[in-house]
């Protein structure tokens, strides 16, 4: 009997040292050196693609990988930073994010960026602006571009469009004289659409949303005139272009319907040059948006890479951070996705300018690229901006009275907590 009770007592020994062994294994099996927070789409196509690069040569480091829709992963990011929470390592941020996510103290300090990034790309890494400490890298170099049918325009006796008052004469003459194509296409969309179209015009003219103390100065003379001349685009422009978005520019654009796109995207312009899906194949100029009174100010829409303060694995973040913003990791995603890099040397690459032909124009309208304004309510002031644009647009509103209105709705978005 106690031989029989010491083998049973011996048993339980035996079972419990195996659970533990077993569970300390199944933590070891899903134990994770690094937690990134990402984008869905392209975004996460490329980080999973350089994950298993950098895996390769960094067999003993285990990353686990979150795409998330775009507001899905701003909300998750916030709750989980302001919290202090150790939840992810390495976090992707839109650049309108960033003085958020930097004011607050939510990114560890960066130290030891070499200079290839280009410097408009850079600048919104740090906080203040340009002049503060570096929080982030830059990791897509999205910037807004404008594209014409070249042809067109040197017949008609324009040599490049070099301001947005020769735009409006090209679009014009074009508009006239060429049967079946409009002189001119763009997002008339409220929200988002129709601002991103209006806001490189409004900067070339001058005008500021928010000045430097932090006054609403949207209804100033250079806003006025700027959009002013936004809405004479509109009888240049095909039927409906109060409603047009992304998918009908593209379309007009390559089926030979519209000259002058004033809003292209990178990840648009391929297309272009597709004999699948484009009539005006090799016929498209991509350029930087022109100035007016100011210089050229193309919108800039930078995705960033930080390390959150409360990261546990906050070296090898550093390290994996520098993997895929190094110049191998950008050639090879730009090459293989078509993600456009934030670093000068990618643009120049011979490799990728033959494959991407636009790219030294691209880089250009990098280099001249301008920010959304610093704020955290920068969401709610472009709706704001965007639902008066289309009510004068389409005619409801004068140009005056939409700057005016949307100037005092905006003061009040501002000052609410």
């Amino acid at each position: 009997m106690i031989k029989a009770i010491n083998k049973l007592q011996g048993l339980k020994k035996s079972l419990t040292a195996s659970a533990v062994a077993l569970a300390l294994l199944s933590t070891n099996v899903v134990a994770k050196d690094l937690v990134i927070a990402a984008r869905d789409g392209i975004y996460g196509a490329a980080m999973e693609k350089t994950i298993a690069n950098f895996t390769k040569s960094n067999p003993d480091v285990k990353i686990e990988l979150l795409k998330l829709p775009y507001a899905n992963l701003y909300e998750k990011l916030v709750i989980s930073l302001h919290e202090n929470s150790s939840a992810y390592d390495l976090i992707l941020l839109d650049d309108t994010w960033a003085t958020e996510f930097m004011k607050n103290d939510w990114l560890k300090e960066l130290t030891d960026v070499d200079a290839d990034f280009v410097p408009a790309a850079l600048d919104i890494s740090k906080y203040p602006i340009n002049t503060g400490k570096l929080y982030s890298v830059p990791f897509v170099g999205n910037v807004e571009m404008m594209a014409y049918r070249d042809d067109l325009v040197k017949k008609h006796g324009f040599d490049g469009l070099n301001s947005w008052s020769e735009v409006v004469k090209a679009a014009t003459v074009i508009n006239e004289k060429e049967a079946d194509v409009a002189g001119i296409v763009f997002r008339g969309a409220k929200g988002n659409p129709i601002v991103t179209g209006f806001l490189p015009i409004f900067w070339a003219n001058g005008g500021k949303i928010i000045d430097d103390k932090g006054n609403v100065t949207l209804d100033s003379a250079a806003g006025l005139k700027a959009l002013e001349q936004f809405l004479s685009l509109k009888p240049l422009a095909p039927k409906g272009v109060e409603v047009y978005n992304s998918t009908e520019v593209r379309d007009a654009i390559q089926q030979g319907k519209a000259a002058i796109a004033i809003e292209v995207w990178p990840s648009w312009v391929p297309s272009m040059d597709d004999p699948a899906k484009s009539k005006v194949v090799g016929k498209m100029n991509i350029t930087a948006a022109p100035g007016e009174v100011a210089g050229p100010a193309p919108m800039l829409g930078i995705w960033q890479l930080g390390i959150s303060k409360g990261a546990k694995n906050a070296e090898t973040a550093r390290q994996f951070l520098d993997f895929i913003t190094s110049k191998e990791s950008q050639k090879s995603l730009a090459l293989d996705l078509g993600l456009p890099p934030t670093r000068s040397s990618v643009y120049t690459d011979a490799d990728v300018v033959a494959k991407y032909r636009w790219y030294p124009s691209q880089l250009k309208a990098l280099e001249n690229g301008k920010p959304r304004p610093r704020i955290k309510k920068w969401k709610q002031v472009e709706t704001v901006l965007g639902d008066y644009l289309q009510l004068a647009l389409v005619g409801q509103m004068p140009a005056a009275q939409a700057l005016k209105l949307a100037a005092k709705d905006i003061k009040r978005a501002l000052r609410k907590k």
